[in-house]
């Protein structure tokens, strides 16, 4: 059997109806493990707490000390052969992809597993994670950062999906988290079978020795969503950021040319973008789901390629081109992210989209 240690951060999936009213997260280690007795039978399992805390409340200090915990559980005398860790599900598009990035010359797997629903529910969704993601590390050789989460509303399977390239699309239901310009590296069914969709990911190597690039928690990266009758100001109040994403329209754009009488703000949004540009990185991301910013189309598109603006041709989703830019920004001289950014570090950037999965309920 293998070693697989749990770290727990709260959640849902920790969570239960609190006397006072609305679910907390309240379950120990151990009553987590109490709740879910045939994933002993499964594997040799190590548990202990880290936090218990709702996941809206993550920062870039407990990335690190998430980072630091992993480092621990590997380089502890008794070793393990994967990482579980149970996390809230309103960031947990976020954490992984932070891993991905701290985590060089990761030697096994880690697997983060939510719950949309407690874990004191008849119809918690959190058993069939918890035992999937296990299920996984027993019969693959993946060694990279993942999410395990239901592939349905059904209690059938569930997927295993990248770190960077996943993104939550409901705000409850089972199959919440869908992947992005990617497919699922597997997916795990209920009776233990395991269809692998994909083979290009790192194998377990336990001689590879895992460094840390951690994050500087005082960056300031921004998101800012570009929407109709938007203000400089708004682009304005990131002046003093270290670096800002702007979620673009479309293929990358951002309301920035006069055409009447009613749009000499958007001058106004041009000059504050390039004044912004010289002093920090600022990136475009898009607020379509699927696909890839191209600012080469376009004449808007263009002349915020002018003005310095990053990001053309890459498809990461807004949360990991966040993430990204703040790691590159805590890592390396600001001068160098420029160059930097399009770079693919752990596949956050694909060289083609070639899957595009409809998501409809």
């Amino acid at each position: 059997m293998k070693t697989i240690s749990i770290l727990h951060l709260g959640g849902t999936i920790a969570a239960r109806v609190s006397p006072k009213g609305g679910v907390s997260a309240q379950y120990t280690a151990k009553e987590i493990l109490d709740l879910y007795p045939e994933i002993k039978q499964l594997a040799k399992i190590k548990s202990r707490l880290i936090r218990n805390m709702h996941s809206e409340n993550m920062n870039f200090y407990h990335y690190n000390l998430l980072a630091k915990e992993i480092q621990k559980e590997i380089n502890s005398k008794t070793g393990v052969d994967g990482i579980i860790i149970t996390h809230g599900t309103d960031t947990l598009h976020y954490t992984p992809a932070a891993l991905s990035f701290i985590l060089e010359n990761l030697p096994i797997p880690i697997i983060l597993v939510g719950a949309q629903r407690s874990s004191d529910r008849g119809g918690s969704d959190a058993a069939l994670n918890l035992v999937s993601a296990i299920n996984f590390i027993n019969k693959t050789d993946f060694a990279e950062v993942a999410i395990c989460m239901h592939a349905s509303m059904e209690d059938t399977h569930c997927s295993i999906l990248p770190a960077l390239k996943t993104k939550k699309l409901h705000t409850s239901r089972r199959d919440a988290f869908k992947p992005v310009n990617a497919k699922p590296y597997a997916l795990v069914y209920h009776d233990q079978g395991l269809d692998l969709l994909r083979k290009d990911f790192k194998k377990v190597n336990k001689k590879s020795k895992l460094q840390l690039k951690l994050f500087n928690p005082k960056i300031k990266v921004g998101i800012l969503k570009t929407h109709p009758n938007m203000s400089a100001d708004e682009v304005k109040f990131y002046s003093k950021f270290d670096g800002l994403i702007i979620e673009g329209t479309g293929m990358g754009h951002a309301p920035i040319e006069k055409i009447d009488a009613f749009t000499s703000e958007n001058s106004k949004i041009f000059n504050e973008i390039k004044n912004l540009a010289k002093k920090i990185p600022v990136v475009m991301t898009s607020q379509c789901i699927f696909g890839r910013i191209n600012m080469n189309v376009y004449s808007p598109g263009r002349k915020l390629q002018g003005i310095g603006i990053l990001g053309n041709l890459a498809d990461m989703t807004s949360e990991t081109a966040f993430i990204k830019l703040a790691w590159l920004l805590s890592n390396y001289k600001k001068q160098e992210v420029k160059d930097l950014f399009t770079k693919n570090f752990r596949g956050e950037v694909s060289s083609r989209t070639e899957y595009e999965e409809e998501f409809a309920y």
